[in-house]
């Protein structure tokens, strides 16, 4: 009696979460308001006013170079032994105040690594490789591709998998252009110019939901890389920003893991496979 009635009981909680779990791409579908993204732009407005700011103080060309000290000298240390660094920022209008997107949360990290034994020109050549993209950003890159390229201006393709609870895949356009600024120092600028989200992925069924209305498990990401080939080697860094849904009240224990965790551990990612790559191709290239 006591095993029937606990199955019973399972099975009367498992039940409907297994319902809402099928039916999450029409649940939660969401419109992205003008409203939304204007206050998005308004952010990547300040934010790269910011960067273009640090690009040009004389002598300090990265993000962390600006960081007090002692924490400036241990990342750099941390970085020279391996390690990534991660940064949450935020930026403030003029005012100080914090930017509010309306039903959606905007997300903004940076990442840097450094790479031992890689040229500046190495660096961006593995950055430019878009066709080959996939096979160093597993498992969260499914595809990748060029589509055009004109001097420093690359349009490039990308279909990304994430699951966290629950599995969600995009088909992404970026326009990206690059700074070069010296022969050891560039730096890039990447816009989402469209994100789908793919319903029934790899299935005959498959389609892409209408742009801006969907899951809202990513509306925009633009994202700003320096590049500086010094110590012996090229510090690598990305600073993010992304636009998502808010959490619907109620459903934080679906969505909530994958709107909060992913913009973070998608860049640890991104950093750690650049790297990891980057010293693949240096090793295969050290071979007779």
């Amino acid at each position: 009696m006591f095993f029937r009635s606990s199955t019973y009981h399972v099975a009367s909680i498992l039940f409907p979460m297994t319902l809402l779990l099928a039916q999450t791409p029409e649940v939660l579908s969401v419109d992205l308001e003008p409203e939304t993204a204007e206050a998005f732009a308004r952010y990547v407005l300040l934010t790269e006013a910011r960067i273009q700011k640090e690009l040009a103080r004389p002598g300090a060309f990265l993000y962390i170079e600006g960081l007090p000290e002692p924490k400036r000298a241990q990342v750099f240390a941390a970085l020279r032994r391996g390690e990534v660094y991660m940064e949450r920022l935020r930026t403030l209008d003029a005012t100080g105040r914090k930017i509010e997107a309306r039903d959606a949360l905007i997300h903004h990290w940076m990442g840097a690594v450094f790479i031992p034994g890689v040229t500046l020109p190495q660096a961006l050549t593995f950055a430019q490789d878009y066709n080959h993209h996939a096979e160093f950003y597993r498992p969260e890159m499914v595809r990748s591709r060029l589509i055009s390229h004109n001097g420093n201006d690359f349009k490039i393709s990308y279909r990304f998998r994430k699951k966290k609870v629950i599995t969600v895949t995009l088909n992404t356009d970026h326009d990206v252009h690059y700074f070069p600024v010296d022969d050891t120092r560039c730096y890039s600028r990447s816009y989402s110019t469209r994100i789908a989200e793919v319903a029934d992925a790899d299935k005959p069924a498959e389609r892409e939901k209408p742009v801006g209305h969907d899951g809202g498990f990513l509306w925009r990401i633009d994202s700003y890389w320096r590049f500086e080939q010094r110590d012996g080697g090229v510090y690598v860094e990305c600073e993010s920003v992304s636009l998502t849904r808010d959490i619907p009240t109620g459903l934080a224990w679906l969505i909530g893991p994958f709107i909060n965790s992913i913009p973070r551990e998608s860049l640890l990612m991104t950093m750690n496979s650049t790297r990891s790559g980057l010293l693949t191709k240096l090793q295969a290239a050290a071979k007779p």
